[in-house]
């Protein structure tokens, strides 16, 4: 008699969950939170899904692909070859971010043509950051597919909401194919950007880091900023909040130079507003985003400062390089390299502030923390150090506004 029960209830639930998973491969605005199927290590992103439907929601369309070498499908073929062959659907044009197609350059881009496909390329990151209509003539829809780093100042963040408004204008669909955060869709930190701040390393007022994909952010763009674009995000499957990137089964693929694994992405947040103050942060070395220096450092005296701040998840170690490209190349630095202990511990932002402290506290003739403004985006901060408030201070003085955000960060969620 149980048993019966049993099944009675399982087939009177099968529809709810048929809807789900349909909820999961095309979501837009209007869409309810997403419950995942299925278990961490098999996810598949949007272009995964896409292929799943037999292309059907661009079938009859001429479009343009935003995309880099991070467009991928779980096997690894190239987004641009998939929809290049994809029946019914006519690839036009190319369209790129930052770094590049192959994102391989750390300087301006300009346009050309695809080797493979004799596309033309149109470069976001050159003359213009973002489509004009000359770019855009011929169009019947824009596909937006690169794995970003869960940063606000990350700039495919910017080229993905400038794409939006240029979609709006023209009246063209947008579609985002979704990837994952690869810092995890649970943490938020860092202060909120000023709004007299936005610009194209800070389009929307939010935290450094924000824990939400990048179509969840199509999403809070499109309604927050009232772009009105005909947005539809082709949803990932098998990704849960609490996966970051290795919990994926993906192939971890540089979205950037010198971004080159998750544990240089999962400190990059806290060093990287470091460097328009006169640090180097790793580039033009083998560890971007695991070190940082400058020629007047002295590395043993800092390291110890650091490690008496008993900074949670990281342990730090005096080292010595020479950048061979990037800020003070060819100059010899003294600074400190960073082992990850505990990434679940690990606060980015709570260590950028520490190593801005100390660095103001023992070398303030050449350490001006107000320059960190430039990427940290947040005036009361910077203040706040400059008072020399103590990081956990700072931290817990974002409290309201990380709230606030959260609020607003909830309606656009797609996954749990």
């Amino acid at each position: 008699m149980r048993s019966r029960r049993r099944l009675l209830r399982a087939f009177r639930w099968r529809p709810i969950c048929v809807l789900l998973a349909a909820l999961a491969a095309v979501s837009t605005l209007s869409a309810p939170l997403v419950a995942q199927s299925g278990r961490a290590g098999s996810t598949l992103t949007g272009i995964d899904v896409l292929e799943q439907q037999g292309f059907a929601p661009l079938r009859g369309k001429r479009i343009g692909l935003i995309t880099n070498q991070t467009g991928v499908t779980r096997d690894g073929r190239s987004t641009i070859d998939v929809l290049a062959r994809a029946p019914g659907v006519m690839l036009a044009a190319l369209f790129s971010p930052e770094h590049g197609i192959r994102g391989d350059q750390d300087e301006r881009v300009e346009s050309g043509r695809d080797a493979a496909t004799g596309l033309p390329i149109f470069s976001l990151y050159g003359q213009t950051l973002r489509p004009t209509d000359a770019m855009l003539e011929g169009l019947d829809a824009l596909v937006f597919d690169i794995q970003d780093a869960g940063v606000r100042f990350y700039t495919y963040l910017t080229t993905m909401g400038y794409a939006m408004e240029a979609a709006a204008r023209r009246r063209l669909p947008f579609f985002v194919l979704d990837r994952p955060n690869p810092l995890g869709g649970l943490r938020i930190e860092g202060p909120m950007l000023d709004r007299d701040r936005l610009n194209f390393v800070g389009y929307f007022p939010m935290p450094v880091r924000m824990a939400i994909t990048l179509g969840e952010m199509a999403r809070m763009f499109n309604a927050e900023n009232k772009i009105g674009c005909d947005l539809h995000v082709i949803a990932m499957n098998n990704w849960s909040r609490a996966d970051w990137f290795d919990a994926t089964g993906l192939r971890w693929i540089n979205p950037s130079p010198n971004l080159r694994s998750l544990d240089a992405a999962t400190l990059y947040p806290g060093l990287e507003i470091l460097q328009s103050a006169g640090i180097s942060v790793g580039r033009g070395t083998a560890r971007p985003f695991q070190q940082f220096g400058a020629p007047w450092i002295r590395d043993a005296e800092l390291a110890e400062r650091l490690n008496r701040r008993a900074v949670p998840g990281v342990r730090f170690s005096p080292a010595e390089f020479t950048p061979d490209s990037g800020l003070h190349a060819g100059e010899r630095c003294q600074g400190v390299s960073i082992a990850i202990t505990d990434r679940s511990a690990v606060q980015a932002m709570r260590m950028g502030l520490e190593i801005a402290a100390a660095l103001a506290e023992l070398y303030p003739d050449h350490f001006d923390v107000e320059r960190i403004i430039t990427l940290l985006g947040n005036a009361q901060t910077v203040e706040r150090l400059r008072r020399r408030e103590t990081p956990e201070s700072i931290v817990r003085s974002w409290d309201a506004q990380l709230e606030a955000f959260r609020r607003v960060r909830a309606k656009y969620l797609l996954y749990r």
